[in-house]
């Protein structure tokens, strides 16, 4: 298989997927407290649909549920992903080197809660 076209597509889009990465981390999706769950999901489901997903937002008693779909080449396979937007909280803060929801990247790494 020739992964050059998925390394092109990566060389060519880091920048901006890093930068929307920060973004979403910028984003206190405190569970415990149920604070910023839907802005979560929102921004979430956009990242998506700029991506070519159709999107849908199932609100709950807690985080909403972001489902995305985006079909493929093939029927005969489904790929699936599974994760969550919501954090726990960030104390104690003293523990922390930097701001928890402002990313920080050290030794090419990216820190945020």
């Amino acid at each position: 298989m020739d992964y050059s076209k998925l390394d092109q597509y990566l060389e060519n889009n880091l920048d901006q997927s890093l930068e929307e990465l920060g973004d979403f981390c910028k984003i206190p999706t405190i569970s415990a407290q149920k604070l910023n769950l839907e802005e979560g999901a929102e921004y979430a489901g956009e990242m998506l649909k700029k991506r070519g997903f159709s999107v849908e937002i199932h609100p709950t008693n807690g985080a909403p549920i972001v489902f995305a779909e985006r079909k493929g080449r093939s029927s005969e396979k489904t790929l699936l992903f599974y994760n969550h937007y919501d954090v726990q909280p960030p104390e104690p803060l003293d523990l922390w080197e930097s701001p928890p929801f402002e990313p920080s990247i050290r030794e090419g790494k990216i820190f945020a809660r």
